[in-house]
């Protein structure tokens, strides 16, 4: 089975509003788009992010681009005014995220 980092073969960006965070996932090619709609799953998202996101992960295709929008619901800690975490505004998730491993062999 091979494995590479998303970083490899994508790119990303987040954004938060209260306690709901979104990543935005551009594949690099065709290719890569493939493999990304078929691993980023909202499973493998919330089993990737374990402890930090407690809600409700959706993922929304947007074929024309080649991306993928991730909306993940209690992934702040309660907001940017009630958490005590570092990032309390979820700018570090897109990084997080190209940390994930996906399979390129289907």
């Amino acid at each position: 089975m091979a494995e590479v980092l998303l970083k490899d073969i994508a790119y990303a960006r987040s954004g938060d509003k209260g306690d709901v965070s979104n990543i935005g996932v551009l594949a690099q090619d065709e290719k890569a788009w493939e493999i990304i709609r078929r691993e980023l799953t909202p499973e493998a998202i919330k089993a990737h992010f374990r402890g930090l996101v407690t809600g409700k992960v959706n993922v929304y295709e947007m074929p024309n681009l080649r991306a993928l929008n991730i909306v993940m619901e209690g992934a702040l800690g309660g907001g940017a005014t009630n958490t005590l975490r570092y990032d309390q505004t979820g700018k570090a998730l897109s990084t997080a995220i190209l940390r994930m491993k996906v399979r390129t062999d289907g």
